[in-house]
């Protein structure tokens, strides 16, 4: 049987890359890891890593072993968290990672029932997008998280429409014997419609798929909405089509690929305003008058002004929001309650509608 610390060595390992970096993430010295490790290549009988560089690159081995490492670790947690509860019933802890939009909406609401329900427990919360709260759940570091399908899918999307736009350059210099059709000044069409918004998109990941392993718990359904100034003409419609809106100017966030192609089939390239991540600051943009924004649902009714009202986007995907655990997990009376808030604010936000 191997050693539990053994295993979690490798995990860190893993995801650091580096003999080093895992040392300082686990409190021991460079010469402890590379003892441990040696220990349990022995117990293997395989190597698990090679040299890559200044770094470590796992063998097909070391993958193995690593992912079931993160399935022990985070079993070994969820007994200790278990246990801790049966000694001290009336207590407990539990953390949550949860994406931005639920942040500001959704999980204060649970927390703050919880509160006043179960005022001993100790609740922690970590913001991540939806990838990197699916990886802490993996590794243990968090008991539940909050996560939509559609963040996932919108990766999936993202490297579709790369792979489109590279055929589509290929097939521009085949036929005018350059790279990329430019304008004035070298200037691609998408470089121009972009030129105002600061950092690139990051959108280099692949696709994540949830681990059939976890338990995925449904909570409600959020539309993409569009933010208007309270006397714009389409604030007089239940909902809006981008198509009526291509003379507008946006504000928008940087993750916008999605966005930016749904232009494109409606007709036109989006004149951009500012770039902001900050839902207040979205808000206060078009408040001023700077521009339209779009924002998720759960976003929108975490803030109220009255010179701006959301209206939802027409034939945009709904995205649906889920809890996601280890199934053992429930067994922990503190993230059960923590579960049972989620659930029961949930519901209560799927009956609020977009404000007026």
């Amino acid at each position: 049987m191997y050693d539990p610390r053994q295993l979690q060595v490798l995990a860190e390992v893993a995801r650091t890359g580096t003999y080093t970096a895992a040392a300082d993430a686990l409190g021991y010295t460079q010469p402890a890891i590379s003892y441990q490790m040696r220990m349990l290549e022995r117990s293997v009988g395989a190597p698990l890593v090679t040299r890559r560089g200044r770094g470590v690159q796992l063998t097909p081995e070391g993958r193995a072993l690593a992912r079931h490492a993160g399935t022990v670790l985070a079993a070994l947690r969820t007994a200790e968290d278990e246990l801790a509860a049966l000694t001290a019933p009336e207590a407990g802890r539990v953390r949550l990672a949860a994406m931005q939009s639920s942040c500001v909406s959704l999980v204060p609401r649970a927390l703050g029932t919880l509160r006043r329900t179960r005022p001993e427990l100790e609740v922690t919360v970590t913001q991540a997008e939806c990838r990197v709260s699916h990886g802490l759940l993996l590794e243990g570091a968090v008991e539940l998280a909050v996560l939509c399908d559609l963040d996932f899918r919108e990766l999936d999307f993202r490297e579709k429409e790369k792979e489109r736009d590279r055929e589509r350059d290929s097939e521009t210099g085949r036929e005018t014997g350059t790279g990329r059709e430019t304008g004035t000044g070298g200037e691609t069409e998408a470089d121009r419609s972009d030129s105002a918004v600061g950092p690139p998109d990051n959108t280099g990941d692949p696709s994540v798929t949830v681990d059939p392993r976890l338990r995925r718990v449904p909570l409600l359904t959020d539309r993409r909405c569009v933010l208007l100034p309270a006397d714009h003409p389409a604030a007089a419609s239940p909902t809006v089509s981008l198509a009526d809106l291509a003379g507008e100017r946006w504000v928008l966030e940087s993750g916008r690929t999605r966005f930016l192609a749904a232009c494109r089939d409606a007709g036109f390239v989006p004149r951009i305003a500012a770039t902001a991540d900050d839902q207040l600051t979205l808000h206060s943009l078009v408040a001023n008058r700077i521009g339209l924004a779009v924002m998720n649902e759960l976003g929108v009714t975490a803030h109220f002004d009255p010179r701006v009202v959301a209206r939802p986007l027409a034939d945009w995907p709904v995205r649906r929001v889920f809890a996601l655990l280890w199934p053992d997990t429930l067994r922990i009376p503190a993230a059960a309650a923590l579960l049972h808030a989620l659930r029961d604010t949930a519901r209560s936000t799927n009956d609020t509608t977009v404000p007026p």
